[in-house]
């Protein structure tokens, strides 16, 4: 089988396209012939084994899992021992990250995590939804009308698909990302919009309720700035260092009423049913740029890494 291949950690020129064998399914696994894998930012995490926990669970000097690519849609073509539920030939998906292998035509997956994809999804929408979808629901959970939230690193597809449900709960939903797509956010319908090329959310003097960030750069004492009373800070990824500052000295905020800390998404196929449900009754609705083959994966990458990409890439083997 085709498949992209990465031998040592680095940038995208450390991929190659090669034939392997088609994997046999261990205990416990399902072979998919994968229809579509979404890119995702962990997939450039994994690549360039930065952030240093991307090497805690990839392999510390070299990629135990060769292959990348987490958010998987494939036709189920071999069971393997004591896998009950599932049938050949089902599309399932999931979010695999702890296995990652979804850039190749063929991989095995964990049955326990894989979910049946609904008739009224594609494969290509489907793909956008596990990782990107379960980060948006858990990020927006209990936002009232009114409440001000700001997300930064909006444009991606967690981002895209996090103010979809923060504008339909009624929240004032702010957003923050590079130049090239400042103005295309506004059209989705957000109340404000920043350059953080040209403006430091948390330097502006304004505050928010909620902050929702994709990738975190500033340490508790400027982001605490940036909160209401009462408010609630959650950080999706970003340095090791950053996130452990968030982490223990957010505590030092908590008598002013300011939760600052990291966002625990409940990673699994409950939220996975959860977010394709939603999609499927219209409440959540990935904004896919464009479809590409497995040859596009190293660009893919590198414009998901340099936060190029408006929404998601799908790549279809």
């Amino acid at each position: 089988m085709r498949a992209v291949v990465q031998d040592i950690y680095g940038g995208p020129e450390r991929l190659r396209i090669a034939d392997l064998p088609v994997p046999e399914p261990g205990t416990g696994q399902v072979r998919l012939k994968v229809s579509a894998c979404a890119v995702n930012l962990s997939d450039w995490e994994y690549l360039t084994g930065n952030p240093f926990y991307a090497r805690m669970v990839g392999g510390l000097f070299r990629p135990k899992q060769p292959v990348l690519g987490s958010d998987i849609v494939g036709l189920v073509d071999a069971l393997g021992e004591g896998v009950t539920g599932i049938g050949l030939g089902q599309r399932v998906t999931g979010d695999f990250v702890m296995t990652r292998g979804g850039f190749a035509e063929y991989v095995c997956v964990p049955a326990d995590h894989a979910v049946t994809v609904p008739e009224a999804l594609s494969d290509v929408i489907a793909a956008c939804l596990p990782q990107a979808g379960g980060i948006a629901v858990a990020g927006t959970e209990g936002l009232n009308a009114g409440t001000r939230l700001l997300i930064n690193g909006a444009g991606g597809g967690s981002g895209t698909m996090a103010l979809q449900l923060a504008k339909a709960a009624g929240a004032h939903v702010t957003v923050v990302d590079n130049a090239g797509k400042v103005a295309w956010l506004k059209t989705l319908g957000v109340d404000a919009a920043m350059d953080y090329g040209e403006v430091d959310f948390a330097g502006t003097g304004a505050c928010w309720d909620r902050i929702l960030d994709m990738v975190a750069t500033r340490g508790p004492g400027r982001i605490a700035r940036a909160l209401a009373p009462g408010g609630r800070y959650r950080a999706v990824g970003g340095e090791v260092g950053v996130l452990l500052s968030l982490v223990f000295g957010g505590f030092a905020y908590r008598l002013a009423g300011k939760s600052i800390g990291m966002l625990m998404v409940p990673s699994g196929r409950a939220l996975t049913e959860r977010v394709l449900r939603m999609a499927v009754e219209g409440r959540i609705a990935p904004h896919l740029e464009a479809v590409l083959p497995l040859d596009a994966v190293p660009e893919a990458l590198r414009r998901t890494g340099q936060g190029e990409v408006r929404g998601k890439l799908v790549i279809c083997p």
